[in-house]
């Protein structure tokens, strides 16, 4: 297969050392954001492990409890013993008045447990110090913000868009995927990220969209494992893995004259398009000369 780039192989070697360095340091960062993700999101349920509820409590809320009653039985869960997470959870359903606040030693517990993390200095989170910002958690759970929500969107939008294009960069020059394969695989995580940040969206407005969080961080993280794989693969392993190894197998199938699996899969959805198409003609004829006039009868019925 004639190549009008230098394959990765090729590349000299400092290239691919400034290539693997960048696409392990990637690979490292995207490890801990989900470990982050494990410890954050992961705890919404007060179990450990990312959950389908996990989604719904971190975007939608619990609707059946506060926020403050949800994170000390979540994510908060250890920060304090159970009798002091009692007691402010106790406060909480009281009514959260600022007279049992100091009366009740509630303002201790705060200021021993959670104001060496929630005060001024702090990004992100509410800041303790604040009374009032602590009293408007002991509302009903409601999830994520929608100014939090703008926040974090745009954030991760230029962040991880750029994070994308360099890998994409990188496994642009690969030799062993064809061109087809390729831009669905580049084209993948940028489809999947906004499908991810609008779940984020969707969901605070409608807990059965939390699905769609989990689809879409799936495919996020499938198509970026198959770049990296590639990438390093190719750069270092390319004899053993693709002409002595298994890999040489796969370039068999991709240079034989036989429809890919992408072909195959396109051939077969315009073939399904085009038996939709007199199926939907079919239906609407039927409606309108038999469902719709039974319709209008019932209707002239019911006002009689």
């Amino acid at each position: 297969m004639t190549t009008k780039y230098t394959p990765l192989k090729d590349h000299d070697t400092p290239i691919k050392v400034l290539f693997t360095g960048y696409l392990c340091t990637v690979a490292l960062g995207y490890f801990f954001a989900l470990i982050q993700i494990l410890f954050t999101h992961g705890m919404a349920d007060g179990k450990f492990g990312l959950s389908v509820d996990d989604i719904v409590y971190s975007y939608y809320g619990n609707r059946s409890g506060t926020v403050l009653e949800q994170k000390l039985n979540g994510s908060m869960k250890d920060k304090a013993p159970e009798l002091e997470r009692f007691k402010i959870m106790e406060w909480v359903r009281e009514g959260a008045d600022i007279d049992a606040y100091k009366d009740e030693g509630v303002d201790k517990i705060i200021e021993n447990r959670c104001v060496m993390c929630h005060n001024k200095e702090a990004s992100g989170i509410p800041d303790f110090t604040d009374f009032a910002a602590l009293q408007a958690l002991s509302e009903q759970d409601t999830g994520a913000t929608f100014a939090s929500l703008t926040r974090v969107s745009h954030v991760h939008m230029f962040g991880i868009s750029f994070i994308f294009m360099f890998v994409g960069l990188i496994f642009s020059f690969s030799e062993t995927t064809t061109t087809q394969y390729k831009c669905i695989a580049i084209g993948m995580p940028y489809a999947f990220l906004v499908a991810d940040i609008l779940s984020w969206w969707l969901t605070k407005i409608h807990p059965m969209f939390a699905w769609l969080v989990i689809f879409a961080g799936m495919g996020m993280g499938v198509s970026f494992m198959f770049m990296w794989v590639t990438s390093i693969l190719e750069m270092w392993l390319f004899k053993p893995v693709f002409i002595n190894g298994l890999g040489a197998r796969y370039l068999q199938r991709r240079d034989s004259t036989e429809a890919s699996f992408v072909d195959r899969t396109w051939f077969y959805l315009k073939l399904l398009a085009k038996q939709i198409k007199p199926a939907a003609a079919f239906v609407t004829e039927q409606w309108l000369t038999r469902g719709l006039p039974v319709v209008k009868s019932w209707v002239k019925k019911y006002r009689k």
